[in-house]
């Protein structure tokens, strides 16, 4: 098979954005147009803006900065300057295929720089003819296919464990007896530090937890993604963790996270927390366990609570110390609550193993996408 040799350059034409760019950020699902980004968040948010809008489909466009592509074929807006909208030579390539083409060759963009004009573009792929490339275009499609309906299926499947869940939640806190408010059960509500923190540690620094190391679903603090900042004797008191204390998400811009949480365990209490999360510390333990509060708050009847009393303020979603004390929990001796949380987390073990199966089969199809372009591009056998 006869294979000819071309710059990318050659075969993506480049044009800058300039023309594109979206004067507002005001974005709506009720507008019509997409506001695209050449990363993995692709769809920004749509916009009214009718003039400046892309339309010389279908188009690949490039992240000037990360090698990040999209493969476009309805018209569009872009947020900034830092990509490259890239035409495709037709005579030369077929779209689809310079798009797989992309999608495996091996770049480093370590550095924060501008890539296609100087580097990228000049990058040499073999191209065979049109003909041929329309055959392993076909064959990647219908592989891909197959592929997209698997992970349907798993995607349904998760959403069925999320309504088991919630089943679950439902089910243990179901009460005729005695509810009381929040308020009544723990300390004033705290929220945390308004400092700006960064990725930038050093001897004198403090981890921040922020609404990014809230895992709602675990229940649990996630250390892997901490920011940092320096704090006097006073701050550090005033925003301390105690083993036990839960922290929830007070103010988000989407209201399914506004009240969710997570415990404070022994290895978080070296930590302070960020001013969108807010700090419930139960004021008698004999009263109130932890956990029992902690699944509480992600059952039925606390999220509709929360989710009706949250305010909006421009797209932004907020719950306040004062309402969530006014949240009604149902009350059982301290015994029937280490019960009731022996069961929701038996049965929540079970979800938590098949969500962990779905995620690594998820992890599994990107793997499988780039071992079927590898096998198109580079091995030839598809």
């Amino acid at each position: 098979m006869q294979y000819t040799e071309y710059e990318l350059g050659e075969l993506l034409p480049f044009e800058q954005p300039t023309a594109y760019i979206v004067k507002s950020t005001d974005y709506s699902d009720a507008y019509a147009t997409p506001v695209l980004t050449a990363g993995k968040s692709f769809i920004l948010g749509k916009t009214n803006e009718t003039d400046g809008i892309f339309d010389q489909l279908p188009v690949i466009i490039f992240d000037d900065f990360t090698t990040a592509t999209q493969f476009v074929n309805f018209r569009f807006k872009v947020k900034s300057s830092a990509m490259k909208i890239l035409h495709i030579n037709t005579d030369l390539v077929i779209p689809k295929y310079i798009f797989y083409r992309l999608q495996i060759i091996r770049f480093d963009h370590s550095t924060h720089k501008r890539y296609w004009i100087q580097s990228y573009s000049k990058i040499k792929v073999s191209i065979p003819s049109l003909d041929e490339q329309s055959r392993i275009v076909s064959r990647i499609d219908e592989l891909f296919s197959e592929l997209d309906k698997a992970v349907d299926t798993f995607k349904t499947t998760k959403e069925q464990l999320a309504v088991y869940r919630q089943a679950v939640l439902k089910s243990a806190f179901e009460n005729d007896g005695e509810s009381t408010y929040l308020g009544t059960l723990i300390e004033k509500p705290r929220y945390g530090t308004s400092k700006k923190c960064s990725y930038n540690f050093n001897e004198n620094s403090t981890a921040v937890i922020r609404i990014p190391n809230i895992d709602a679903n675990k229940g649990i603090i996630d250390s892997q993604d901490l920011k940092y900042a320096e704090f006097d004797s006073k701050e550090l008191k005033q925003f301390m963790l105690q083993t036990g204390d839960i922290l929830i998400i007070r103010s988000n811009g989407s209201i399914s996270l506004v009240g969710a949480g997570a415990m404070v365990r022994d290895n978080d209490t070296d930590k302070i927390y960020a001013g969108y999360l807010m700090r419930l510390r139960i004021a008698d333990y004999s009263k109130l366990m932890p956990q029992y509060l902690l699944h509480y708050l992600s059952s039925p009847n606390a999220r509709r609570y929360i989710e009706n009393t949250a305010k909006s303020t421009s797209g932004v979603n907020n719950i306040n110390s004062q309402e969530i004390s006014k949240l009604q929990i149902p009350m059982v001796s301290i015994k029937e609550q280490a019960r009731i949380v022996a069961g929701i987390e038996e049965k929540l073990s079970i979800y938590d193993k098949i969500e962990g199966i779905i995620v690594s089969t998820f992890a599994q199809t990107d793997v499988m996408r780039q071992s079927i372009l590898k096998q198109a591009f580079e091995e030839g056998i598809v």
